[in-house]
């Protein structure tokens, strides 16, 4: 399939075979929207994103960073200084994301009062008080 053709396609994240839907996953999936939400800011070395992104393993952190770069969200730049170290970046497409993303967890943080009580009710109506 050529570029032209590609851009042609209608995309739609409700069918199976969508292509969108694995980057849907790893865009909004926990460690996506955070590691999207912490390069936000700027550009971050690896062990600083770690420790930005409370609770990710390193493991984690670097399949992250490498679907995301896949997916054009995230520029990886080796860095020219003694020793082995890179820095991550988001893209447009990442910055884009990321101020959508970062629009969304802020209502969530702003709302959680509301969540927490709902878990509440739910919680007491299921066991009892």
């Amino acid at each position: 399939m050529g570029t032209e053709e590609r851009d042609e396609v209608e995309y739609d994240v409700f069918s199976r075979y969508c292509p969108s839907r694995s980057t849907l996953e790893h865009v909004t999936g926990r460690w996506g929207t955070l590691t999207l939400g912490a390069l936000e800011t700027g550009p971050l070395r690896f062990n600083a994103l770690l420790r930005r992104v409370d609770g990710v393993s390193q493991k984690m952190l670097a399949q992250t960073l490498l679907a995301l770069e896949r997916d054009g969200f995230v520029d990886r730049e080796n860095l020219s200084t003694a020793g082995l170290h890179v820095e991550y970046r988001l893209t447009r497409l990442g910055r884009d994301t990321a101020a959508q993303l970062l629009l969304l967890t802020g209502l969530l943080e702003s709302r959680m009062p509301e969540v927490l009580a709902a878990q509440l009710r739910y919680d007491e109506a299921r066991t009892g008080p």
